[in-house]
């Protein structure tokens, strides 16, 4: 056994199955037999994402593609050829286009899959350290080779190479930064902590040490949520969440050294079990495009059966006859029968099998051109559009429904301070709005950029020693690429700054009225608290600002100037008083008030300036948290080695600050001279002032160095306005808060626990113990709708504090409505101070949650409930968030184009109306219809008030309308115009969704022009897109920013997302990713309809082209007896589809233009034509299906009789007829094109170029490729021939002729909007154009 493991240490044995949790015992020689028996249900970190093997890559491949019914077709007819009595073609023939098609798609997946294949191997082929237990230390070992079980050590920037709990950190304070942009997108910094009991760690974790086992769920992909419990083997145990879990694919940033464990490994990782794939959507188009196949299939079986009974007719009236073919004879039933399936060979190239590939390339063209177009692309954020599909660009012309969230999507998400009310006084920051109204954004050089960029990710060490240099490389590449993927590839965050500190955001004017208060707070405030209740206003100021600083997670860092090392994280000494205890028995003390025990790093002295840690002997970590103490009071262990605070009070006024001093005993300190500069205040843990480094005392600091990167604007905003104040959130650990008030020193809050953001409570707490109350105090913001129901309501007994506390919360409710109808977003700040039977209750309770495994989030939020209520409000604040440029444009012409816009967001209703206004998705005019009901039966009633309304009023107007007309015509009248908006909120949501008004819901929601749905949640969100996509039958377009969106988009036939200020989930979920809520503008009313109009006319034109040709096949069989005969050879066949017309119609949906950008943008309402299927709609078809038909006709017969009785043989007939196609196939094309560039004519003389080519050189070199019959010569004898010419030449303008007046009495007699536009638009061009010729030009001499 090793050393440092107890004798005889066993673990429980699992059971053979494990369904609901995992148990990890570590991979350690002292737990040999129990790894064993475990590790069997265990994966192995190595990965494979290919879909293929090289052994399985064929036949696998050919059954996923003969999924696809287009290729069972053509699978048919290739096996009916082989049948001889019904064979038309020779079999190797029939088989060629099948192949083609197969092989590319064979070769588009197989290379796919190869890149795969070599990330695969790549990342598997990587280099970590783990522990190896005979040498004692840690090894290089591949990635593929890392077990559940075994304990990693990582350093700086380097990946995370499997999921594993966090058991030791090189920062003193227990904490791991990562980085997981690979996860989410997001480049803001995570903070992890080490697993409660292993923080008193001075030197690397030693593994052989490692006596616990970890029991935790089963493998899921939740990235936000893990849950388990470390259980020593005296059975004590500790629970773990995912602040404890490093997950594979993030990245170590600003930790020297970490260590843990993995419990998760390869494809049981969560960020593998989320990797499910790319999404697939069906476009509109699309499915209308199977519809037409299968409309295409029933014309082929009708084309075939005539040709059928054509046969059974013939060889009734010809007994004896030979059948071409096989040379036999048949019954004329018989005979017509298997004259059908001939035809259906013969006739094949009806149904386009080359659509599919054409219509994937166009689909690739459409794509480049909207990734490149410049007026999609954000400077200021060096954004571009980007792309994650391929499959909807042309949904994106046919956009009936946007729902669109409103922060970051509409708005900016840059969260501006503007407004505060504080016990009931309401602070209007008016210079602050005077700033706001003249700020201009000031976008930094690409210099600073970069060195901004270098100090937010240092790339100090980016790997360590290697095996063998070629894995090196490959680390040190992928280390690189993946630092970088989320800002090239996805044109996120350039790192010109922090996340949310623009100077938009972190410039705060404060309000002189709040300012004069704030500095009259001193400590006599809080001493007064001791015997007098209600908080008094400034005792509220101070409270107030100090949850806004405290309450939060955000990360405080200061950037280097050189760029070379990781921003430096400011810790700050814990201890206030040094020598008053000792260090043993402080921390022993201040264990019992908290889950965590103190740091020894964090109890040491520390200088901004370098880290001195202490030297300590090396001990194994002890779980002795889980062994909690609840004291009745701890007042007495501090006053007891304290001074009285009295002999140093000063007035309100004067600044009181708090020296600390590490080598000073309490006694030293009563005969301090000068209390303006030092204070010793009973019950505080540290109040530091700057002063002179002595003896590690912290030099003075500049505020403005500090940067703060938070998860989300709004904490952002709030600490940047505490700091206004002189309320500085200095710095931050898992055991401590540390701000600099200014005028009371330097204080520092123990942290106890975080009880954080969720959609369910709406709010989050932060639970510490104060410095100067020495109690206990709940810090707790969030939403106002929650908030106000858990405020203190019980009577006090004392008349008039009850009624001052009523009057304070009516005011502050007062402040908050009016801050939601200027558009606001609004917090409210409360506190609860606990006493320490209070807490006690509560803690054993919520330890009881957090070591849950089954049901812990119900008994979190059971815990959460517990603590939160019985509040005291402390003020409400009111943020700002600016809407984007260009967004009440974008939305007044998106409403032209007809498409109706809702706005879902989780603001409350006076927030979103005022957006909504502002935003022109309201007019002044709209009558606006609240629906908030408390039951399903109070829905139902008031949306049928409300269509009666409606329908009351347009009943009206219908009578008015009469009356109208009947006043002479020369008369005008105005008509009254009636528009509705309706404004619903999230628990009446939930009525208005139910199965028995929805449809009465969807049925309002028609009759209005615009709805918005506030405190909607994310799962409401998606509920509301499904809904009115599947039960209105329209096409939907979902757009947001944030993670809280990435449900909605996925549920819409277009997802948009917005690279925003909330991280990049909604975009790595998006179909389409901008940088701006304008840029939707260009995308639909140009791409959308370009895309949508190509692929249509592409679509109808290979339809007609396809039945064109076969037509002539078919008016052949009238002549030939219905034999089945060709008279064309044929590979001329093959290839007149597969090589002679695919590129024209290619560059056609790639390049064509109907109408300029310029005027699609200025004219929304031309949007509508694609949004009626205008393009492809029934008659569009139609009319391509009679003109090939015609077309045929035309070609087959003006021919037929030219050379009748002539004696030309069957080929030379055949090559006419070829010929002549091909020529009316291009220009019907070049006729139908709107735009015509050098590109289309350098492809159109390309594709006549290969024709004559290849069947010249066919015509010359095989003699015997086409037997019974002989090709030989047939084409250089008909270019010889000036009849060819002239046939070719009437018959095909014969044949266009139709198509070419239709145009034009289209677009002179019935001109449709986008003709008229057009027209509009080559006038306007030649007018410019003529005034450009005339007018001189002015030249200086």
């Amino acid at each position: 056994m090793e050393a440092g493991t107890p004798e005889g240490v066993s673990f429980q044995q699992p059971t053979k199955k494990i369904p609901k949790r995992r148990i990890v015992i570590p991979s350690l020689q002292s737990f040999k037999d129990e790894y064993e028996k475990v590790s069997k249900y265990y994966m192995s970190n190595r990965i494979r994402t290919t879909k293929y093997r090289l052994w399985t890559f064929i036949p696998r491949n050919l059954y996923e593609q003969f999924h696809r019914a287009a290729n069972l077709y053509f699978l048919f007819i290739v096996l009916l050829n082989w049948i001889p009595v019904v064979e038309a073609f020779r079999k190797e023939i029939t088989m060629i286009p099948l192949l083609v098609v197969l092989t590319i798609i064979a070769v588009k997946d197989g290379l796919e899959d190869y890149t795969k294949y070599r990330l695969d191997k790549m990342i598997n082929n990587f280099v970590t350290h783990v522990y190896c237990g005979k040498t004692g230390d840690f090894v290089d070992k591949f990635w593929k080779d890392v077990k559940v079980g075994d304990f990693i050590q990582l350093s700086c920037n380097e990946e995370i190479p499997a999921d594993m709990v966090l058991l030791y950190s090189s920062d003193g304070d227990g904490l791991c930064h990562i980085e997981t942009s690979s996860l989410d997108g997001e480049t803001n910094l995570k903070e992890k902590l080490i697993v409660k009991g292993f923080v008193e760690q001075t030197t690397e974790m030693d593994p052989e040490s490692f006596s616990y086992r970890i029991e935790c769920e089963i493998p899921n992909s939740d990235l936000n949520c893990f849950r388990g419990f470390i259980q020593h083997t005296s059975k004590e145990r500790v629970g773990l969440s995912k602040d404890n879990l490093l997950l594979r694919g993030c990245t170590v940033r600003n930790t020297d050294i970490v260590v843990g464990i993995v419990v998760y490994a390869g494809h049981e990782t969560k960020v593998m079990l989320n990797n499910t794939g790319s999404r697939y959507k069906r476009s509109k188009l699309e499915k209308k495009l199977n519809g037409d196949i299968i409309g295409c299939v029933l014309l082929l079986v009708v084309m075939c059966s005539v040709v059928a009974v054509g046969r059974g007719i013939w060889l009734s009236n010809h007994p004896g006859q030979y059948v071409y073919n096989s040379g036999k004879q048949f019954e004329p039933v018989w005979g017509g029968f298997l004259m059908f399936w001939t035809m259906i060979i013969l006739l094949q190239v009806l149904i386009p099998i080359s659509l599919y590939v054409s219509i994937e390339l166009v689909k690739l063209g459409q794509i480049y051109f909207i990734q490149n177009d410049i007026d999609l692309y954000h400077e200021p954020t060096d954004t571009k559009i980007q792309c994650g599909s391929l499959n909807v660009a042309e949904n994106l012309g046919q956009i009936e429904y946007i729902f669109s969230d409103k922060t970051g999507t509409l708005t900016e998400n840059k969260m501006v301070f503007r407004r505060c009310s504080i016990a009931g006084q309401e602070y209007g920051h008016e210079e602050n709005a005077k700033r706001l109204e003249t700020y201009q954004p000031d976008y930094e050089s690409d210099q600073d950029e970069v060195a901004l960029f270098a100090s937010h990710c240092s790339l100090k060490r980016l790997s360590r020693g290697r095996i063998g240099r070629k894995s090196s490389i490959g680390l040190n590449m992928k280390s690189m690429s993946r630092m970088f993927r989320s800002g090239s590839m996805l044109g996120t965050q350039s790192m010109k700054q922090l996340a949310f500190s623009s100077p938009l955001e972190t410039d705060v004017v404060p309000d002189q009225r709040l300012v004069s208060k704030f500095r009259r707070i001193s400590f006599n405030f809080y001493k007064k608290y001791e015997t007098a209740e209600p908080i008094s206003e400034i005792m509220q100021i101070s409270e107030f600002f100090i949850a806004l600083a405290i309450c939060n997670t955000v990360v405080v860092s200061e950037p280097e100037t050189t760029g070379t090392q990781p921003p430096l994280k400011r810790r700050w000494s814990s201890v206030g008083k040094a020598s008053a205890l000792p260090i043993g028995d402080l921390r022993h003390m201040l264990s019992k008030f908290s889950p965590r025990k103190i740091s020894p790093t964090s109890v040491q002295t520390q200088s901004i300036r370098e880290e001195r840690p202490p030297e300590r002997p090396k001990k194994s970590p002890n779980l002795t948290v889980f062994h909690v103490q609840f004291p009745a009071s701890v007042t007495a262990q501090f006053s007891e080695s304290s001074v009285s605070s009295e002999s140093a009070t000063t007035s309100e006024q004067e600044e009181t600050e708090l020296s600390c001093l590490p080598d000073t005993s309490k006694e030293e300190l009563v005969s301090l001279d000068a209390p303006d500069k030092f204070l010793v205040h009973e019950g505080m843990d540290l109040l530091c002032a700057p002063g002179p480094d002595v003896d590690g005392l912290p030099l003075d600091y500049d505020p403005a160095e500090l940067s703060y990167e938070a998860e989300s604007p709004d904490e952002a905003a709030l600490v940047h306005a505490a700091r206004a104040y002189q309320c500085t959130l200095v710095a931050r650990n898992p055991e401590q808060v540390v701000i600099d008030m200014n005028y009371m020193g330097i204080l520092t809050f123990q942290r106890l626990h975080i009880l954080p953001f969720d959609s369910t409570r709406k709010r989050m707490s932060v639970v510490v113990k104060h410095p100067i109350l020495n109690r206990i105090v709940v810090y707790t913001k969030g939403a106002d709708s929650v908030m106000m129901d858990l405020l203190q309501k019980e009577p006090t007994g004392n008349e008039n504090t009850d009624k001052n506390r009523k009057k304070m919360q009516e005011r502050t409710q007062r402040h908050l409505d009016d801050y939601a109808s200027k558009g606001l977003r609004t917090l409210c700040i409360a506190m609860k101070i606990l006493s320490d039977e209070e807490y006690e209750e509560w803690l054993q309770g919520h330890f009881l949650a957090e070591s849950s495994i089954e049901n812990r989030e119900e008994l979190l939020l059971e815990s959460a409930e517990r603590l939160e209520n019985n509040l005291i409000l402390l003020g409400a604040t009111g943020i700002e968030d600016r809407l984007q440029e260009g967004v009440p444009e974008t939305i007044e012409s998106l409403r032209k184009a007809g498409i109706n816009i809702w706005m879902l967001t989780g603001d409350k209703r006076e927030t979103a109306v005022n957006i909504a206004y502002s935003c022109k998705l309201l007019e002044s005019t709209d009558q606006l219809f609240v629906l908030k009901s408390n039951s399903l039966d109070d829905c139902t009633t008031m949306i049928e008030g409300f269509l009666e309304d409606i329908k009351r009023k347009a009943c009206s107007k219908e009578r008015r309308s009469t009356i109208a007309l009947r006043i002479s015509a020369s008369a005008h009248v105005k008509k009254p115009q009636f528009s509705y908006a309706l404004v619903i909120d999230g628990p009446t949501l939930k009525f208005a969704l139910h199965d028995r008004v929805q449809k009465k819901f969807l049925e309002l929601t028609a009759s209005v022009r615009g709805v918005i749905c506030c405190r909607a949640t994310p799962v409401q969100k998606s509920q509301i897109v499904t809904l009115v996509r599947k039960e209105r039958k329209v096409m939907t377009l979902a757009i947001g920013d944030g993670a809280n969106d990435v449900s909605m988009i996925k549920l819409a036939d277009v997802g948009i997302g917005i690279c925003g200020q909330e991280g990049m989930q909604a975009v790595l979920a998006s179909d389409f990713a901008l940088a701006q809520f304008k840029h939707l503008k260009k995308l639909l009313f140009v791409h959308g309809h370009w895309c949508y109009t190509r692929l249509a006319n592409m679509i109808l034109y290979f339809f007609y082209k396809n039945l064109a040709y076969v037509g002539l096949l078919f008016w052949f069989q009238f002549f030939s007896g219905f034999s089945g005969t060709p008279m064309i050879d044929y590979w001329s066949l093959i290839f007149f589809n597969l090589l002679f017309t695919s590129a024209p119609p290619i560059i056609y949906g790639v390049l064509d233009q109907d109408v300029s950008a310029e005027c699609l943008l200025s004219n929304p309402e031309l949007y509508k034509a694609s949004q009626r299927n205008e393009p492809y709609g029934k008659s569009a078809f139609a009319v391509n299906i009679l003109d090939g038909f015609y077309q045929s006709f035309v070609c087959f017969f003006l021919p037929y009789y030219t050379y009748r009785n002539s004696g030309i043989d069957l080929y030379s007939f055949g090559s006419i007829l070829n010929t002549t196609m091909f020529f009316i196939i291009i220009l019907h094309l070049v006729i139908e094109s709107k735009y015509l560039t050098m590109i289309h004519f350098s492809v159109f003389a390309f594709s006549i170029i290969l024709f004559f080519s290849i069947i010249g050189t066919f015509g010359a070199l095989c003699v015997l490729c086409n037997p019974p019959a002989n090709p030989y010569w047939v084409m250089q004898r008909q270019l010889a021939n000036p009849v060819f010419y002239q046939i070719c030449i009437v018959t095909t303008m014969l044949a266009l002729l139709p198509r070419f007046l239709y145009r034009i009495i289209e677009s002179t007699v019935f001109p449709s909007p986008l003709l008229q536009a057009r027209f509009h638009e080559s006038q306007f061009k030649q007018t410019k154009m003529f005034c450009m010729k005339v007018i001189p030009v002015e030249t200086d001499d």
